[in-house]
């Protein structure tokens, strides 16, 4: 096992990298703003689910690989980039609406939706793995047991973090929805910040070079 304060210094680094505006906390906020507190909440499930995945790679050793291959990290950054601009796309099609505006006649998304696009929405994202593999070989050591039981201590402990914080963001920003029901004018500013930052991130997604 990992020894508390070393634990404890992991779940820092953690909590400073929930706060970072990423593709997570963006879909997270504009889902709950839009479809209300629940379906924030079916959304944080996948992207939950989506850690898991990150977790289980690098325990099984794959995420090195992965980044070893220039190929691999190529096509999960390329993947990452366009579903990015999909979503930034989306916020601001005049034809299908905008995925992300508050309104009470949006059709609801059904909680399967809700859930896949949650968990692509993380496993898309090569700043998790990076994060992963960047961090967790200097908290585990042979001496302290098994690889993988400490990759899972530290995928949990992260995983945990990521919940609580991010279930904060959603109580939070389901009282928003309201504000911007009445507010097009706010809506539409809303529209075009959220699809600027998207495409930010997909421009610095694909500027990013494999570790």
């Amino acid at each position: 096992m990992i020894p508390l304060k070393e634990i404890l210094l992991f779940a820092l680094a953690a909590f400073i990298l929930v706060l970072s505006p990423g593709p997570n906390m963006i879909y997270l906020i504009t889902r709950t703003i839009s479809q209300g507190r629940k379906a924030g909440f079916i959304s944080l499930l996948g992207v939950i689910a989506g850690f898991l995945f990150h977790i289980i790679m690098v325990a099984l050793g794959l995420t090195a690989i992965l980044f070893a291959i220039p190929m691999a990290y190529t096509l999960l950054k390329t993947l990452g980039v366009i579903y990015l601009l999909f979503l930034a796309y989306k916020a601001i099609s005049p034809v299908t609406g905008s995925i992300f505006q508050a309104s009470i006649n949006m059709p609801v998304d059904k909680p399967v939706k809700l859930f896949t696009i949650g968990f692509l929405t993380n496993v898309l994202n090569p700043k998790m793995a990076v994060f992963y593999l960047s961090f967790f070989p200097q908290f585990i050591k042979p001496q302290n047991g098994s690889i993988i039981t400490q990759s899972f201590q530290l995928g949990l402990t992260q995983m945990f973090i990521s919940l609580t914080v991010n279930t904060i963001i959603i109580m939070t920003a389901s009282k928003l929805s309201a504000f911007f029901i009445g507010a097009p004018f706010w809506v539409k500013i809303q529209k075009w910040f959220v699809a600027t930052v998207l495409t930010t991130l997909a421009v610095k997604m694909a500027l990013a070079r494999s570790k």
